[in-house]
This record gives structure tokens, sequence and C-alpha cells, in this order.
């Protein structure tokens, strides 16, 4: 199992091992590789795949990626596209693919501790019938005792949404 993504795949705010991909590994059984990037845009993420779809040959990619787009202000039609290319070449390879929502930030958002996954997600997953794992990082997000920072979890948040990708991989049936 691939998973896709940014700093909070890679962990940021935690240690590696309790990195989201090291605990969904461990409460799963799966080999999970963490292909997290911090700072990673989609088109970084699209860039990566090629590579490591032919390397790892994952049965299941895990796509959370388009934070970084958002906060720096990268349109939504770019973004949509480029997870959109990102999840049909997973799917091309012959990959299962579950695809992650990330929320909307804003500043004001993360400080009343009320985040919404971006809309973008659920489109994409409609268009491509894909299982979105939705409000996972919204939910962990939101509360400040399962955050390092304002937008990063910390080890406990980690756990959680490694947890609640673990319980939506089983209800889509994944691997």
């Amino acid at each position: 199992m691939l998973a896709l993504g940014d700093s909070l795949t890679f962990g940021t705010g935690a240690s590696p091992e309790t990195s989201y991909p090291t605990v969904l590994a461990r409460l799963t059984g799966w080999n999970v590789i963490n292909a997290g990037v911090p700072g990673d845009t989609s088109a970084q993420a699209l860039a990566r795949l090629p590579a490591l779809l032919q390397e790892h040959a994952p049965q299941l990619v895990l796509v959370g990626i388009g934070g970084n787009d958002f906060l720096r202000r990268i349109s939504d039609a770019t973004t949509r596209a480029n997870i959109q290319r990102t999840c049909e070449q997973a799917l091309v390879s012959g990959a299962q693919v579950m695809l992650i929502a990330v929320p909307a930030l804003s500043a004001a958002a993360v400080i009343a501790g009320s985040l919404s996954d971006h809309p973008l997600y659920e489109e994409i997953a409609d268009s491509l019938r894909l299982p979105l794992h939705a409000k996972g990082w919204s939910t962990v997000l939101a509360n400040a005792a399962l955050r390092s920072d304002q937008i990063h979890a910390n080890a406990q948040g980690y756990e959680a949404f490694a947890r609640s990708l673990a319980d939506a991989a089983r209800a889509a049936q994944l691997l």
C-alpha cells in the first residue's frame, strides 16, 4: 500500500513511528509505504507518482494531497485536475485508490475549531467512483488536543486519523 501525500502523510509534528502510515501498518498488518513529502503540492505528488508506482507496485494507493495548494492559493481547478490525474494514474496501474479529503483551510476555521472537507474531494470521488475518507483530517485538525500546530497533527492525532482511515478502508472492502 502506498500513502501518497504531503506533511500530514509524512507525519510532521510527531515522530516517524507515529506518522499515520506507520500507525496504519501497525493497526492493520498491511505494508504501508510512506510517500509523504512535506510541502508537496498536488502537481509535485502527481510528478512523483509514476516512479513510486513502478518501484512499489502497490495494490492500494491512498491519495491525500492538496493542503499546500490551498495554503498557496493555487486555483481549485488546477488542484482538482492534478488530484484527479493522480487518482487516474494509480487506477491505470491496477491499484485500488482511496481518496482522503483535506480540509478547506483557513486561519479562522482552525482557531474556531470548525473545519470541513474541501468539496473538490467529494466531486473527484463521485466522478471516478472512488471510496472517499471524509472528515478524517477535518475532525482531527479541528481538535487542538490532537494538533502539534495549526495545520499538523500530533502523535495522538495521527493515531486517531489512522484508526478512522483503517475503519473506512475496511468498510470500502479495500484489500
